[in-house]
């Protein structure tokens, strides 16, 4: 009798085991300019991880100074590439300040930047491929911080900070260094001459969070073989995270188009889409959000600033999942 009960009990124990793992979430909270709307310069994302790892994607424009309460604690600061509205030249003075469509971004932030005053205001570690690591190395112990907290990871190689494995995969775009950055007479003759520094090229990343969640992240890029050799075969993303903005990135059309056929995630969040997406919360229809949404087989999740969203494992909503 007892070696009968000794079986279901470790199973038991087991099972509970399993379900603890599996009942962990990934929370993702957008960082935009109006609460509890899409607007058009919404970059910025912070994922926390079960283990209480806290990662910002992209600070750009919307984050509101390293000051801004809505950031609590940051651990990693991720950064796909280095054009203004997502390094952040400048950034808004407070949230909800000026319209959706037009925020008040009037707080400028060269030549450091927000994601470096960001960083450096919260004891972050940057991860960036690419040639960006020196660069914001530089910026870093230039402003009296370490410049060994900037991580490099190569195509094709990844990197674990706090068991969140970070790898970058790669993105079609232009990663010009605008010379409002650049401090002396090399800045000032970069913009006279209308020019940018060259700083490698952009990225995108592919998260795997401790629940088992994988996350691509598009940064500003088209469509590339890429997204189904290596985002969706080799690293197997179930949650992706994509530009709609057309112009600068995929449109509405082709980011479904990466969705549908190449990535195949089970959920994605769209990003980057460069307008008034949303009116007191909901879709406005004729948006590229909207477009996006309905060209796309999978659930899409709008990024409503401070409103958090939560992924199990295998890439499905299990709260805050309205879409």
């Amino acid at each position: 009798m007892k070696k009968w009960f000794a079986v279901p009990i470790a199973f038991l124990v087991s099972q509970m085991v399993t379900l603890a793992v599996n009942g962990s979430e990934v929370k993702i909270t957008p960082l935009g300019s109006h609460d509890g709307e899409f607007c058009r310069f919404d970059r910025a994302l912070i994922f926390e991880d079960p283990n209480g790892t806290r990662l910002i994607y992209d600070v750009g424009r919307t984050v509101a100074g390293a000051e801004d309460k809505r950031l609590g604690d940051i651990d990693i600061v991720l950064l796909s590439h280095v054009h203004g509205d997502h390094l952040g030249d400048r950034h808004i003075t407070q949230v909800n300040g000026g319209k959706c469509g037009q925020p008040n971004i009037s707080q400028d932030a060269t030549p450091n930047s927000n994601t470096i005053n960001v960083a450096l205001a919260k004891n972050a570690q940057i991860v960036v491929g690419s040639e960006m690591n020196r660069f914001l190395a530089n910026k870093v112990e230039a402003n009296g911080g370490n410049p060994q907290s900037v991580k490099l990871v190569r195509f094709g190689a990844s990197v674990k900070v706090d068991d969140v494995t970070i790898t970058t995969v790669p993105a079609v775009h232009s990663n010009g260094l605008s010379g409002k950055f650049i401090e002396g007479e090399l800045g000032e003759h970069l913009n006279n001459a209308g020019l940018t520094a060259y700083v490698g090229p952009p990225t995108g990343y592919v998260l795997k969070f401790t629940n088992g969640l994988v996350v691509y992240l598009s940064g500003d890029t088209g469509v590339t073989a890429e997204q189904e050799t290596v985002v969706r075969n080799q690293y197997g993303a179930n949650l992706a995270v994509i530009n709609i903005g057309d112009t600068f990135t995929t449109g509405p059309t082709e980011a479904a188009y990466v969705v549908n056929e190449l990535v195949k995630p089970k959920s994605v969040i769209a990003s980057h889409a460069n307008e008034v997406a949303t009116e007191r919360g909901k879709v406005i229809p004729g948006t590229k959000t909207d477009q996006f949404i309905r060209a796309t087989n999978v659930p899409v999740y709008v990024p409503l600033s401070g409103q958090t969203i939560e992924f199990n494992g295998n890439g499905q909503c299990v709260s805050g999942c309205q879409n």
